[in-house]
């Protein structure tokens, strides 16, 4: 399951890729609604975030948070909730425009944009903690993405990512069984072959001026359908990175 902004000729951004998910954006916070599988998930992959950040020294209250393909802002929120200062950029103009509203009736101080990370970088911002959730699976070139999220991550800050693994489990859980089967992801929501093995993203988040220092799987429990964090990588999971 995920979002994200993918690179695409005349540009960093795909255009199906925005429009697929601007599509989704009324029913974005409807927690039974498309986005069900993100609302269960949420709340695992920002407290596994939020854990790395103290781990790396990062005091929460008040930390600048990047939040790179936020969507509607399930992350975003969530984050701003626990003290940081959060600014949630995506390509998608319906799915900000959503970010906003659904923000604002929650008395949020959120900072939506819609921008590429790219915008970003050609601003001179940085970050103590910049999260890319769901998100590298559906960008085509991941070292040009990663290297765009090392210059918005200050040195010393940490860079944080969920993805899903390469694998035939998640070509069968993941991408038949969500979207076909199950039909809990709109059909056409990921492509195979962009998901990203643990391996890979380690030795690029090394080549774009990261150390990584985290993994952890995540897992979906029945019958209470809760996400669970464990060592099974074949499927979900995340990932963190100290920028050097």
């Amino acid at each position: 399951m995920g979002r994200g902004m993918a690179r695409g000729a005349g540009g960093t951004v795909e255009a199906a890729e925005v429009a697929r998910f601007d599509a989704l954006a009324a029913r974005w916070w409807d927690p039974d609604g498309p986005m069900r599988p993100l609302h269960r998930m949420n709340p695992l992959r920002t407290r596994w975030v939020m854990a790395r950040a103290a781990e790396a020294g990062i005091a929460w209250p008040g930390a600048r948070v990047l939040d790179v393909g936020c969507g509607a802002g399930l992350a975003a929120e969530a984050f701003a909730r626990a003290g940081a200062e959060v600014t949630g950029i995506d390509a998608a103009a319906e799915a900000i425009a959503a970010a906003r509203a659904h923000a604002a009736a929650q008395g949020l101080a959120v900072t939506y944009r819609v921008a590429p990370p790219e915008t970003l970088v050609d601003e001179g911002a940085v970050f103590d903690v910049v999260t890319a959730l769901e998100v590298i699976e559906h960008v085509a070139d991941t070292g040009a993405f990663l290297a765009a999220l090392a210059a918005l991550t200050r040195p010393g800050g940490l860079v944080a990512l969920s993805t899903i693994n390469r694998t035939l489990r998640s070509f069968a859980l993941a991408k038949v069984g969500a979207e076909y089967i199950a039909r809990i992801l709109p059909r056409g929501t990921h492509d195979w072959r962009r998901f990203v093995t643990p391996a890979e993203l380690g030795r690029e988040l090394r080549g774009a001026g990261f150390r990584p220092v985290a993994t952890a799987g995540m897992t979906l429990r029945l019958p209470f359908a809760a996400w669970v964090e464990t060592r099974d990588l074949s499927v979900n999971y995340l990932a963190a990175a100290i920028r050097l």
